[in-house]
């Protein structure tokens, strides 16, 4: 029982928040309303004017024509208004849907960017995109059905109803008695598949993380030969999808049958009792017998239909919980209403005991200190996992500290607007990325309002200016950050220029020339030696002979700092830097 509760409960909390969603469009909605009234009463009316027909057309030579001519022109002006009144009926239905799904969709993608980072980072990236993009859809077409059928199902019940017992209220009896059978079975059928649509729709998610992966990383795929590996993983999550996928069909597609035997049991009790009614003569003529199967076979259709509905809405609440489930998720911390707006800063930054752990029981800063000066540029060194790029992300507030505090210029960085204070960094980062767009888009993306000479001006300081020109349409080719005609190195070059471009006071580089040439990381090198001159900035990096000029270098591990000085200062005291120092040209 605790579980059946449960699964009552999934249901409402998908529906409410759609609700929520359709409110707005509640214009639409009584429209939709109005056409389905019409769209049902001329649907009703349409077999009283053929049971009149089958009335006048009395025995072989005894046929009313002028009166079956008379009921065609009123059939025909009703089968008319019939088709406009629906189609303006599926207009609005279709109008409320996507409205409620694009808005929806919004809110997901908005939600996305309020997200703290650890959300992104500990969330494959595909089921993300699965739940934003074929999920949505899952809903689209659930609540499409839903508007469109369940609407006009219900007038129809009621309408047809009302028909039914202004012509026979004994046979109408009967078929009020039986239909509720209908609406029984599909109720206990798709009261059970909720659980199977929310699986595959799991599923269906891990299958476009798995996809997303492999095909984003094919080259690392193929050069470690891990197609036969990676064809089993895909096989085995397929394999998942057909299971949970056949079984939700399989139960919902018994919806159906099951409902239209029942039905065909009330259109057979119908025509028994109509027929005897007739032979016997108590004022139900044959027209009125074949009105009254026509309404009997309309009176059960919406209960087989609404079965439908409720099937596929349960596929699409199955859907939407798992997209609500992102919308719900806790945004960032909001910046406090008297947040500080940082204009400028003279570059000093101060930490102050901070320690941070991606996972309470697994303890990774502890206790870090440091005091930067403005304009001194600090290197960041230590082996992999010491916390070197978890400190950038203190700095640049993709994470809070859980104790301690970090100030930039003298201002606790908590107590200033993330805007402001991330605009006072420029980063260049290991891992490259540029938007879908043109190469003077993705220069321009930290300073929209830069002009030629100076989009110019930093793409030779980046030295990528001679490559750009030689493309096909220079600085308006379109690259991507996942497919374009330019090498990992150039792209680096563009993410440099990037940061170039804007000149921010304070600086971030993440192992930022990993992957241009040697030749290239020369000139590159040269170029921020001069773009450093009285910027603070934080150099990160593996090969140590490049940091060789920094003012400190911070030697981490495990978290702390174990020794801090100049190059020669630390190789003087032959330590831990000069061992990672002297590892890196020993001969071996």
């Amino acid at each position: 029982m605790a579980k059946q509760s449960t699964k009552n409960k999934l249901d409402t909390s998908a529906l409410r928040p759609l609700l929520r969603y359709a409110k707005p469009h509640m214009w639409l909605f009584i429209l939709s309303m109005v056409f389905a009234v019409i769209t049902v009463a001329t649907t009703l009316y349409a077999p009283i004017l053929v049971g009149n027909a089958v009335d006048l057309i009395i025995a072989k030579g005894l046929v009313d024509f002028d009166g079956i001519i008379n009921i065609i022109i009123k059939l025909s002006v009703t089968v008319t208004v019939t088709g406009i009144a629906q189609w303006l009926m599926s207009l609005c239905t279709n109008k409320i849907t996507y409205c409620v799904v694009r808005d929806i969709r919004n809110d997901a993608f908005a939600k996305l960017q309020k997200l703290p980072l650890s959300y992104i980072d500990s969330h494959p990236h595909g089921d993300i995109i699965s739940r934003i993009i074929s999920d949505l859809e899952q809903v689209s077409d659930g609540l499409l059905m839903g508007f469109s059928q369940l609407f006009t199902g219900v007038c129809t019940i009621f309408g047809t109803l009302g028909f039914m017992l202004s012509i026979n209220v004994k046979i109408t009896l009967i078929v009020v008695i039986l239909t509720p059978l209908s609406l029984f079975v599909a109720r206990f059928i798709a009261k059970n598949t909720f659980k199977l649509f929310h699986q595959q729709s799991v599923a269906r998610g891990d299958m476009t993380s798995l996809v997303e992966e492999m095909t984003g990383n094919q080259k690392v795929v193929t050069a470690f030969g891990y197609q036969e590996e990676a064809e089993e993983q895909f096989e085995e999550v397929n394999l998942k999808l057909q299971k949970v996928g056949l079984n939700a069909t399989f139960f919902s597609s018994l919806t159906n049958p099951c409902t239209r035997f029942v039905n065909n049991l009330v259109y057979m009790a119908v025509g028994i009792v109509g027929a005897l009614s007739v032979i016997k003569g108590v004022g139900f003529t044959v027209g009125n017998l074949s009105c009254f199967l026509t309404y009997a076979n309309q009176y059960t259709k919406p209960f087989n239909e609404i079965s439908g509905v409720i099937t596929e809405l349960q596929s699409a609440f199955a859907s939407a919980k798992r997209v609500f489930e992102v919308i719900d998720e806790t945004e960032e911390i909001p910046d406090s209403s008297n947040a500080t707006v940082l204009t400028s800063v003279d570059g000093t930054l101060d930490v102050d005991n901070v320690s941070f752990s991606y996972v309470p029981d697994v303890k990774l800063i502890e206790n870090f200190n440091l005091h930067v000066k403005s304009g001194q540029r600090t290197a960041i060194v230590g082996p992999t996992g010491c916390g070197k790029t978890t400190m950038i992300n203190l700095l640049m507030r993709f994470y809070d500290t859980d104790s301690g505090e970090i100030r930039i210029s003298g201002e606790p960085i908590k107590d200033c607007t993330r805007d402001s204070m991330r605009s006072m960094y420029g980063m260049v980062l290991q891992e490259t990325w540029l938007k879908t767009g043109t190469i003077r888009e993705n220069l321009c993306y930290g300073k929209p309002d830069a002009s030629e000479e100076e989009m110019i001006a930093a793409a030779k300081s980046a030295h990528c200016h001679g490559f750009i020109k030689r493309l096909p349409k220079g600085y308006d080719t379109v690259i991507s950050d996942s497919y374009s005609t330019i090498s990992a190195g150039q792209k680096q070059l563009l993410c440099i220029a990037r940061v170039m471009l804007s000149l921010p006071p304070m600086l971030i580089l993440d192992e930022a020339t990993s992957s241009i040439d040697t030749r290239t990381e020369i000139l590159v090198q040269r170029a921020f030696e001069k773009m450093m001159q009285g910027r603070t900035s934080f150099i990160i990096a593996h090969r140590l002979s490049t940091i060789k000029n920094a003012d400190t270098i911070i030697v981490m591990d495990s978290g702390h700092i174990v020794e801090q000085g100049s190059h020669d200062e630390l190789m003087a005291k032959n330590g831990f830097y000069a061992d990672l120092y002297n590892s890196q040209f020993a001969v071996t």
